[in-house]
């Protein structure tokens, strides 16, 4: 994913009450004096953007929801947040922006530890530790907590929603699934919204071998399977299938709490300009014509 330049400088702690009562908009919250300092956990790093101020008060006093964005291999939480087409789309709607940071890995590059039996980071718990702690110091809706991520960071949705479905309200990975040997089962039912790019080829649709042949990014399609049969689905069949422009869209409408949207869209390995508007079309329950 394009690192994008540009936005407004992030807020200290302190400052965020001072900036909120200016009625300016929009508001970042960063924890330190300048733009390169994040929110420190025991386990990691975070940032955050808040939502518009006119957006937040326009929800009658109820908390912000946010989206948790995971980056992908060798991106930066400091990074996802340079997007302004991802970070604006969805704080111009309400919802604040949590950006945490993956560690170091081989190389120097951070990623996440997603993989069953990979050293290092115990990646659920650090995650939900920052949604307890970014709901707490910057007074989010924990409860209205989407989860996603790009490309490996797509790779950590999936396996934290198979092992602690309800950590999350939803699950949103970007070009992102499982790898072989895929899971055989998941913990319990989700909210699924897959978004791929049909020409991508850093994670193809079909997966592909990785370090000389010792790992295989699995097939996405075999992934939705698994989805479908966690999600009891009574068919495999889409409940709806649509196109809309150069989009094409399935979803699969398995009992509360346990629907999976899947976008495919002609470009490569990005996250598209439209990806946060029809996120949370998806996560608010509007749909476009002709679904």
């Amino acid at each position: 994913m394009a690192e994008l330049g540009g936005g407004p400088a992030r807020l200290t702690c302190a400052a965020l009450a001072l900036f909120l009562g200016a009625g300016a908009s929009p508001a970042q919250a960063g924890c330190g004096p300048d733009d390169q300092e994040a929110c420190a956990l025991a386990q990691g790093s975070y940032h955050i953007v808040l939502p518009e101020v006119d957006q937040a008060r326009e929800r009658g006093g109820n908390l912000p929801p946010a989206v948790m964005f995971l980056h992908g291999h060798g991106g930066s939480g400091a990074g996802t947040l340079k997007n302004e087409a991802l970070v604006e789309g969805l704080t111009a709607r309400g919802y604040a922006v949590i950006a945490p940071d993956g560690l170091p890995r081989s190389g120097g590059t951070r990623s996440w530890t997603f993989f069953p039996g990979w050293e290092g980071r115990d990646e659920l718990a650090f995650l939900q530790d920052v949604a307890t702690d970014a709901a707490a110091r910057f007074e989010l809706d924990r409860e209205a907590m989407i989860l996603a991520g790009f490309s490996a960071g797509g790779f950590m949705v999936n396996y934290l929603a198979c092992a602690a479905p309800q950590a999350f309200a939803g699950y949103a990975p970007v070009a992102g699934g499982f790898w072989r040997p895929q899971p055989t089962g998941c913990a319990g039912e989700i909210r699924l919204f897959h978004s791929h790019g049909w020409s991508d080829g850093v994670v193809p649709l079909e997966g592909r071998f990785l370090g000389g042949g010792r790992f295989q990014q699995g097939d996405i399609f075999a992934g939705l399977e698994l989805w479908r049969e966690t999600n009891n689905c009574d068919d495999h069949a889409p409940t709806r299938r649509w196109q809309e422009g150069d989009i094409l869209g399935r979803r699969w409408d398995c009992g509360l709490g346990a629907d999976i949207e899947f976008l495919l869209f002609p470009q490569g390995h990005q996250v598209p300009g439209w990806w946060s508007d029809r996120l949370l079309d998806w996560f608010e329950g509007s749909a476009p014509d002709g679904r």
